[in-house]
C-alpha cells in the first residue's frame, strides 16, 4: 500500500502580495521553499486562516530573501495581503517509509521576517 503523507509545510506565511493577471500558482521566496524541500511547479494546498479559504495551486520561486508570499491568477481573489497562509505539500510513501517519516516545516512570524520554527527529517 502506498501513503499520500505531508511532506512541506510553511505556517504563518504572510500574504506581501497578489497578482489577479498573472498566469497562476503562487510565488514563494526560495530560501523558504529550500528549507522545506519544496520545489518550483510542485502541487500545493494552501489554507488561508484569515477566511477559511483552502484551494491547490502550484509554487514557484520568489526571488531569495525577498520574504515574499505572493498568490497570483485566480488565486488572488481567494486572500489579501496580511492574510495568514497554511502552504503544504505532499508526496507518496510506501508503510516502510511512513514509518520513520517526517515532514520538514518552517513556521515564520512578523511579516516573514522571522522564522519561529525549523524543523527537518
Amino acid at each position: 500500500m502506498q501513503l499520500n503523507l505531508l511532506k512541506s509545510k510553511i505556517h504563518r506565511a504572510e500574504v506581501t502580495d497578489s497578482s489577479l493577471n498573472y498566469e497562476g500558482s503562487l510565488a514563494i521566496d526560495s530560501e523558504f521553499m529550500a528549507q522545506v524541500g519544496m520545489r518550483q511547479y510542485e502541487r500545493i494546498l494552501i489554507g488561508n486562516t484569515a477566511n477559511g479559504e483552502r484551494f491547490e495551486t502550484y509554487a514557484i520561486a520568489a526571488p531569495a530573501g525577498s520574504k515574499t508570499i505572493s498568490l497570483n491568477g485566480a488565486t488572488a481573489l481567494l486572500g489579501k495581503r496580511g492574510d495568514l497562509l497554511t502552504i503544504m505539500s505532499f508526496a507518496v510513501f510506501t508503510e516502510a517509509e511512513a514509518e520513520t517519516w517526517q515532514p520538514r516545516v518552517l513556521v515564520l512570524g512578523d511579516a516573514n521576517k522571522k522564522v519561529i520554527k525549523v524543523s527537518h527529517k
